[in-house]
Order: structure tokens, then C-alpha cells, then sequence
């Protein structure tokens, strides 16, 4: 475990990112991770790697990816003008789950958000995660809010 690692994500960790996304039950209707990889999954890694409020991030184990999540650091007026830091797309290797790997990656994406200057860290998970929400308790998060999507 000496090797583990947190980085900003290259595009060549991009088929690992999106393996690791297709790998579960939700991901694997939803996500391709055949190559070549569709070119959107290039253009959207293009948006996010240009934009400084983004930030797309892998854990390695030497050179291995093991785990991913993105980070958008938000402005807003709400809370005297508070930054958040708003997690998603969070992912552990399968065969990498019960180490611990994804409270080491969460405790870095906090010192991100804490780094950029964020007052709240915030995240979504689907209602069917149910091991995510028991992770995300154990973590201190709150389910403090009901989140609602739309599909366009």
C-alpha cells in the first residue's frame, strides 16, 4: 500500500476511469468502456482537464489506477458567498474494495477542497448505493438534503 497515490488524471488514465465507472451495476447501463473510447469521453476529459474549477483525479497503486473522482469547486452567494467542493463520479477498483482506499482518496479530496479555499464539501449518490451511504456516514457527511435530476 506505500504505493498509493493521488494525482490529478491524465488522458491516459482515461480508459482506466472509465472502466472503473462502467464497473458496477448502475455504471455498466450507462457507461462504454470498449475502445476505441467514444470520442464525447475525450471531449469531456478536454472540458474538465482546461477548467481550473474542475478537478479529475485518480489513485494509483504504482501504475495502476484504483480509484477516481471528479471535484468541482463552486462559487456562490449562499452562506455568506461560500465555495463548496462537490464530489462525483466516485469509484474504487472492485477488487481493491475493503482497504480503506476510498477514506484515503475521500481524506484527499477534502484537503483539496479545504486547499481551494471551500467551505462545504457536497456530494450525490443514487438511492440504490446503499454501501456508498453507510461509506459516506462513517466519513461524517450528512444526508442533509434530497437531490433531483432532470434528463435532457
Amino acid at each position: 500500500m506505500d504505493a498509493i497515490s493521488m494525482r490529478r488524471a491524465r488522458q491516459s488514465d482515461l480508459q482506466s476511469i472509465v472502466s472503473l465507472l462502467a464497473d458496477d451495476e448502475l455504471g455498466s447501463a450507462r457507461e462504454d468502456a470498449g475502445l476505441p473510447l467514444a470520442k464525447a469521453y475525450l471531449d469531456a476529459f478536454a472540458a474538465i482537464d482546461a477548467d481550473p474549477n474542475q478537478l479529475l483525479a485518480v489513485m494509483t497503486d504504482g501504475d495502476e489506477v484504483v480509484g477516481t473522482l471528479q471535484i468541482s469547486f463552486l462559487a456562490g452567494l449562499s452562506l455568506r458567498g461560500a465555495r463548496r467542493g462537490q464530489i462525483e463520479a466516485v469509484r474504487v477498483a472492485a477488487h481493491r474494495r475493503n482497504e480503506r482506499l476510498g477514506q484515503r482518496l475521500f481524506e484527499w479530496a477534502i484537503d483539496q477542497c479545504r486547499e481551494h479555499g471551500c467551505r462545504i464539501v457536497q456530494l450525490t449518490t443514487n438511492k440504490s448505493r446503499l454501501d456508498a451511504h453507510r461509506f459516506y456516514d462513517r466519513l461524517g457527511f450528512k444526508a442533509s438534503h434530497i437531490g433531483y435530476k432532470l434528463e435532457l
